[in-house]
């Protein structure tokens, strides 16, 4: 770990996470048992600024050592969907029966997200940041919403079933 002015990087096992963590009252140092946040006299907006931070690490030192994983699983009724990974990309073809595919963003590289279709139908999202691996199964998630149709009938689509570790 190494605290770089109001960088903080954290790194094990080829897993690298840098945060910058800046305001004029709330610090990041280093302590004896690890990383401290420290904040002299604090009020109410100091001390939530705090507590986020410290969740922060907490969130950067887990998914260094373990690593966050979310599941998602496609769903269909009558149209067999196919999901294919392609690049920075997932193609989901034939939802609903549509022609054109529709496509999911993966905004980070494979090695900071990595992003796997298993059975044709589940879809494992890993990675060490918390925040990139969740906004990569949303982006997963959202591109297959249906408009202008009852969303309780129409049932298709991608979702996130569990959120482990």
């Amino acid at each position: 770990m190494s605290i770089d002015g109001y960088n903080v990087t954290l790194s094990n096992d080829g897993n690298t996470i840098s945060r910058e963590f800046r305001h004029p009252k709330v610090s990041v140092r280093e302590s004896e048992g690890g990383v401290e946040v420290f904040c002299d006299l604090p009020r109410r907006s100091e001390k939530a600024i705090a507590g986020t931070w410290a969740a922060h690490l907490r969130n950067m030192v887990k998914g260094v050592e373990e690593g966050f994983e979310y599941k998602l699983q496609a769903v269909y009724s009558h149209f067999p969907m196919t999901l294919k990974v392609e690049g920075n990309r997932m193609v989901i073809n034939n939802l609903f029966g549509e022609k054109v595919p529709r496509v999911a963003k993966l905004p980070w590289t494979p090695s900071e997200v990595e992003v796997s279709v298993e059975n044709k139908t589940d879809v494992t999202v890993r990675g060490a940041d918390r925040e990139k691996v969740g906004q990569t199964a949303a982006n997963i998630e959202r591109s297959c919403k249906i408009k202008k149709r009852d969303r309780r009938v129409f049932q298709d689509g991608i979702y996130i079933v569990s959120k482990g570790a």
